[in-house]
């Protein structure tokens, strides 16, 4: 089993997905200051350029994820991101995490993406399991990962503090016997 260091670029249809960089920030500004993003994240940070630029140009070097910008093939944009993080060596998972500029919403560009670096992490990768959590605000994308494969193996209770309310995360996963080869 390969680690997360080699940085693929792996081609759909509509996306391809490729190492991310620093030059991506500003194409990916949208995703962090969308509301919208923020709460079906859970994302509580508040970012600036600058952090941004390090994180993003800090993470071509790291070996225990793989975060890919999701450009669509069409135009040539940036719309978003596609990550496996959370590397678990010894049971050979992981977890995996997408997020979209608000440009990039609805229009199929995750789904297409979600089944490369998904197909990736077992193809190329010989992983066994992929996982993520999904709020209960989001039925869009627990639907969206349904469709790539992923089953519900349970609910995090309370999970994350929304404007002073809790909100449940489920727990979705996908194996390596389940995923379609073909």
């Amino acid at each position: 089993m390969a680690d997360f260091s080699h940085k693929p670029t792996l081609t759909g249809e509509r996306v391809i997905l490729r190492p991310v960089t620093e030059a991506d920030v500003p194409a990916l500004l949208p995703m962090f200051e969308d509301p919208e993003n923020a709460r079906l994240t859970g994302m509580h940070t508040e970012f600036d350029e600058p952090a941004l630029r390090a994180w993003y140009g800090s993470r071509g070097s790291r070996d225990d994820r793989l975060d890919l910008a999701v450009v669509e093939r069409a135009t040539g944009t940036v719309v978003g991101e596609a990550v496996l993080t959370e590397w678990d060596e010894a049971n050979e998972s992981c977890a995996f995490r997408i997020c979209f500029t608000p440009a990039g919403i609805g229009r199929g560009l995750g789904t297409e993406a979600t089944r490369l670096i998904v197909g990736h992490a077992f193809e190329g990768l010989g992983l066994h399991r992929v996982w993520l959590e999904v709020y209960a605000f989001n039925p869009r994308a627990r639907r969206a990962y349904e469709k790539a494969g992923f089953t519900a193996e349970g609910v995090l209770r309370g999970a994350l503090l929304w404007e002073g309310e809790r909100v449940d995360a489920t727990v979705m996963s996908i194996l390596a016997p389940e995923w379609p080869t073909t």
